[in-house]
């Protein structure tokens, strides 16, 4: 599911925000111990301000495309030894290609609740549509 900036959306399951940290009243201007947490309840609804695509791409996996890029563009007029080490070098990073490939994008919203909190840094995958 890819959400969309302005669209409406609920969230799909509670969620328990990380702990907090306060400051304490015997010394207000240094923090304190972990306070609590803040755990937000299933169905709460927002619209999504803002939508980040994460590509996590490997040093292999750039390297693979640079190198398959070179092939195919110049591998015809190469010499034979340097082609021959260049198709070795592309067939030693097809592995982190191929795992590059078959990961899923990871995409995180900003989504903006009715009662007022805000959720950064959340993945899509925690929202439902409305």
């Amino acid at each position: 599911m890819t959400l969309k900036e302005g669209q409406r959306v609920k969230l799909a399951a509670d969620t328990r925000l990380a702990d907090w940290t306060a400051m304490t009243q015997d010394a207000p201007t240094s923090p304190g111990g972990v306070a609590g947490s803040v755990l937000l309840a299933a169905g709460i609804e927002g619209t999504v301000e803002h939508v980040a695509e994460h590509e996590d791409q490997s040093h292999g996996a750039r390297e693979y495309g640079r190198l398959a890029s070179l092939l195919k563009a110049f591998g015809q007029d190469m010499p034979p030894g340097s082609r021959k080490q260049l198709e070795e070098q592309i067939a030693s990073l097809e592995p982190e290609w191929t795992a590059y490939q078959e990961q899923r994008q990871r995409v995180t919203v900003r989504v903006r609740f009715d009662l007022g909190l805000i959720l950064e840094d959340a993945h899509e995958d925690l929202f439902a549509p409305v």
